[in-house]
């Protein structure tokens, strides 16, 4: 199945100043999430953006907080969706596909791939935007979700599929950043 961007929202994971740093390449994580970002814009995906608890964890890092569109929910629950406030808004988005992308994948981002799909959500996990401390987590999340059914794709697979064709402007715009 294709990644579509008329039936899909990108979820932005809990890429906060405090949980970064401890990330397996942070700086491939972050640059890869900003493209994302540019082809959800390019192609009217809806963004939503977590942030776990704030207050101890720091908001979403600069490169990514000024993320034009983006709608950022706290939480404390490691599932987005056992959140009330960010289930009702993924809800009211009305999508039938989710693209993941964020920290920590063996936790936040693993559970809330697992909540999506027992909602009937296609859930699309982005191996080089999503990262955990440990090369082992990321692969086990990676691993696991694959086996329950997720499509685990790369960035530019997500950007590609958005786009669907090349020559639009949308195309155009995005060339800069996947050359």
């Amino acid at each position: 199945m294709l990644i579509r961007a008329n039936d899909s929202a990108l979820v932005i994971i809990d890429m906060q100043e405090r949980l970064v740093p401890a990330m397996q390449a942070p700086a491939r994580t972050i640059s890869n999430t900003r493209k994302l970002v540019a082809g959800a814009n390019a192609m009217d995906v809806p963004i939503l953006m977590t942030e776990q608890y704030p207050q101890g964890l720091g908001h979403t890092v600069p490169d990514l907080a000024d993320a034009k569109g983006a709608i950022t929910l706290p939480k404390v629950h490691f599932s987005c969706m056992e959140d009330a406030d960010f289930a009702r808004t993924f809800r009211q988005l009305d999508r039938k596909q989710a693209v993941l992308a964020g920290m920590e994948a063996h936790i936040c981002v693993t559970q809330t791939a697992a909540s999506l799909m027992e909602e009937g959500i296609e859930v699309f996990v982005v191996s080089d935007a999503t990262a955990s401390r440990t090369l082992e987590s990321e692969q086990a999340c990676i691993a696991r979700l694959s086996a329950c059914g997720a499509g685990i794709v790369t960035t530019e697979m997500v950007i590609f599929e958005w786009l669907g064709r090349a020559g639009t402007d949308a195309f155009k715009s995005m060339l800069p950043l996947i050359k």
